[in-house]
C-alpha cells in the first residue's frame, strides 16, 4: 500500500543576514493508520517539518508527497484530505463549543455536518459542555475541542503539533486515548510532541535533534537496539549522588530523572550487585539497584550527547 506522506531530503532554510537550517535532508514515510510522533526538544525542527507537511511552508529542497500527490503541485486538493491543528490553534473565546464546531464546518464548506458534530461531541466527551464559551474551558477541554474543530470535515490524515503541551497530564492521557481510538477508522496521525512518554504509544517513533533525523522506527525496536544496559538508583537525594559518582563513572553515562538515577553500563558487562558492591566500597549511600528495561527516554538523551 502506498505510503500517507513520504518525505524525500527535506531541507529548510530560513533566510536573513545569517541563514537558518531548520531541517536539514529528513526523509522519512508515515504509513497509513499509523500514529507516527516526530520527537525532539524545542529547537530540533519538528514545528517547522510538520509546517512542511501541511503546505504552509515551502521546502527550500526536497520533496514532500501526501497520499501520492506533490505538495508543490496538488496544495488546494491535499487541503481537502488533511486536518492541522498548530501550536496556537485559534479557537474563539467568545464562540461557545458548538458555535466554534459551527465555524470550522463552514469554513471547510461541509454540509450537513450536524450529525457529525453530535458524533464529536460524544467522542470528546464534550457534550455535557457545548454551550460553555470556549474562552472557559480548561486546557484540556480548549484542546479537545481544537481536536473536533480539526476534524469535522472528515480528513484521511491530521497534523497535531505539541497538541498536549502545558495540559495536565490526566488530560494528556484522556487525549491520547481518544487519538487511539480515531485509529479504528484507518485515519492517519501525525504528531509532535516533546514528551518521549508519549511517544511509547506511537507505531512509530523520528527522534530529531538539531534540525536532523537520529532514527525512524517503532518504539520497541528503537529501545531494543540500545547497547547499553541500564541501572536504576535510588537515593534520598539523587543529585548529590550523581555529582559524587563523576568522578569516578563517565558523566555521559549518569542520566537524572526526578529523584532516580539511571546508569548506563555496556551489554554484560555489569550486574546490579556488582554496581551495589562498587558503590559501598565507594561509600557511597543509596537505597536501592536495579536493572530496568531501558526507555525511549534513556535512548534519546544517549544519543544527542
Amino acid at each position: 500500500m502506498q505510503p500517507a506522506v513520504v518525505l524525500d531530503k527535506l531541507v529548510k532554510v530560513f533566510d536573513g543576514k545569517t541563514p537558518v537550517v531548520a531541517v536539514d535532508h529528513v526523509s522519512f514515510d508515515v504509513r497509513r493508520g499509523e500514529i507516527f510522533s516526530l520527537v525532539g526538544p524545542d529547537g530540533a525542527g519538528k514545528t517547522t517539518t510538520i509546517r512542511m507537511m501541511c503546505g504552509v511552508l515551502p521546502p527550500t529542497e526536497g520533496t514532500i508527497t501526501l497520499l501520492g500527490l506533490d505538495i508543490r503541485k496538488d496544495k488546494d486538493e491535499i487541503k481537502k484530505h488533511i486536518g492541522y491543528l498548530s501550536q496556537k490553534f485559534s479557537l474563539y473565546g467568545d464562540l461557545t463549543v458548538d458555535e466554534n464546531i459551527d465555524f470550522f464546518a463552514e469554513i471547510h464548506k461541509v454540509r450537513d455536518y450536524r450529525g457529525r458534530k453530535e458524533d464529536l461531541l460524544q467522542f470528546t466527551r464534550l457534550a455535557p459542555f457545548r454551550d460553555r464559551l470556549a474562552a472557559r474551558l480548561s486546557g484540556g477541554m480548549k484542546q479537545k475541542l481544537a481536536l473536533a474543530c480539526t476534524l469535522v470535515h472528515a480528513p484521511d490524515i491530521i497534523f497535531l503539533d505539541e497538541p498536549t503541551t502545558g495540559v495536565d497530564p490526566v488530560s494528556r492521557r484522556d487525549f491520547w486515548k481518544i487519538l487511539s481510538s480515531l485509529l479504528k477508522s484507518g485515519m492517519t496521525i501525525i504528531v509532535t510532541t516533546p514528551y518521549l512518554d508519549e511517544a511509547e504509544r506511537s507505531t512509530r517513533v523520528a527522534l530529531m535533534n538539531e534540525c536532523r533525523l537520529l532514527r525512524c522506527d517503532t518504539p520497541e525496536s528503537v529501545k531494543d537496539s540500545f547497547s547499553s544496559d541500564v541501572f536504576e538508583i535510588t537515593c534520598e537525594n539523587a543529585r548529590a549522588l550523581r555529582e559524587t559518582m563523576k568522578n569516578t563513572i563517565s558523566e555521559q553515562d549518569i542520566q537524572l530523572f526526578g529523584d532516580r538515577i539511571h546508569l548506563l553500563q555496556p551489554k554484560g558487562a555489569m550486574t546490579q550487585h556488582d554496581i551495589q558492591d562498587q558503590l559501598k566500597k565507594q561509600e557511597i549511600a543509596f537505597d536501592s539497584v536495579r536493572e530496568i528495561p531501558a526507555s525511549l527516554e534513556d535512548v534519546f538523551v544517549s544519543a544527542i550527547r
